[in-house]
């Protein structure tokens, strides 16, 4: 196995599942495979999906309101999806969100993305993120109005993409109404059309802070808001409590913040009510 897949396989702890080799039929809750966008490749996706009302995340105190939900579609970093990726869903949901984290390795027959510069961008993620969106909006307990997209890494890189305005007018029928990126791969000025918020770490060598605030110093006017956050003294993979202690392999520093971490999580909770509520509700996904 190459030093790269080791690699990023421990950001997560975990390999990937090997249930994806059988997917269970579509259905409200847990393993689900949906139709790829026309014209896509492969032509069924693979992603778990998590409702407020059953499982988990109602133990954990969800259902904060009646549905149809507001949703949020999750993206995985480089190493692929792993456990991290259904507990994020599963935290998210138990908020008062549908959630539906995606597989975009596995059924491309790719292990990792992490030998690629930065965080490995896999083009077709952002796409799946809108194959996604069109899943969900036809779930009668999804609101297909108020849905987000959230990614770290390489899923934040994609993210960004999915909010981009090329990307947006392609998909003009359907569109997510706010983006949130942990650690992205900033590229160039940045035309959003949809708030977006960006979490990174100061010392983060992978995909550099200052990058992203450039992006945002040069964004378009015309476009939405991105708001950024720079945690000091926070690395990359901040929000993985697994990386405690951190490592440093390759050149890079990977390591857990809980104050960071903490703060983050509030900020995209805080986020996602602010966007993602009923017009006339602001507290609907509030407990």
């Amino acid at each position: 196995m190459c030093q790269a897949l080791v690699v990023g396989r421990l950001l997560f702890f975990a390999s990937a599942m090997a249930f994806w080799l059988a997917p269970a039929k579509v259905q409200a809750g847990g393993l689900i495979e949906f139709p790829n966008l026309e014209h896509g490749s492969p032509a069924q996706l693979l992603g778990y999906l998590a409702r407020p009302d059953q499982g988990l995340p109602a133990y954990l105190g969800g259902r904060a309101a009646a549905a149809p939900y507001p949703a949020v579609v999750v993206l995985h970093g480089c190493s692929g999806f792993s456990s991290y990726n259904p507990n994020i869903a599963d935290q998210i949901a138990s908020w008062g969100y549908v959630v539906l984290a995606i597989d975009s390795l596995s059924p491309r027959g790719i292990d990792s993305r992490c030998s690629r510069p930065g965080p490995g961008p896999l083009l077709e993620q952002a796409f799946d993120a809108y194959a996604a969106l069109n899943y969900l909006s036809r779930l009668d307990f999804v609101d297909p109005e108020r849905v987000a997209v959230l990614g770290g890494s390489m899923g934040g890189f994609s993210a960004l993409r999915v909010v981009g305005h090329e990307l947006v007018t392609q998909h003009s029928e359907r569109q997510f109404r706010a983006a949130i990126a942990y650690y992205p791969l900033c590229r160039g000025p940045q035309m959003v059309k949809a708030p977006t918020l960006i979490l990174i770490g100061e010392l983060d060598d992978t995909t550099p802070a200052k990058d992203c605030q450039i992006m945002v110093e040069n964004s378009r006017p015309e476009g939405a808001m991105i708001s950024i956050t720079v945690y000091p003294g926070a690395y990359h993979a901040f929000d993985v409590a697994q990386l405690d202690p951190g490592i440093q392999t390759l050149g890079h520093r990977y390591e857990y913040n809980r104050s960071a971490a903490t703060d983050a999580e509030a900020k995209v909770r805080a986020f996602l009510v602010r966007h993602l509520a009923k017009p006339d509700s602001a507290n609907a996904t509030t407990r």
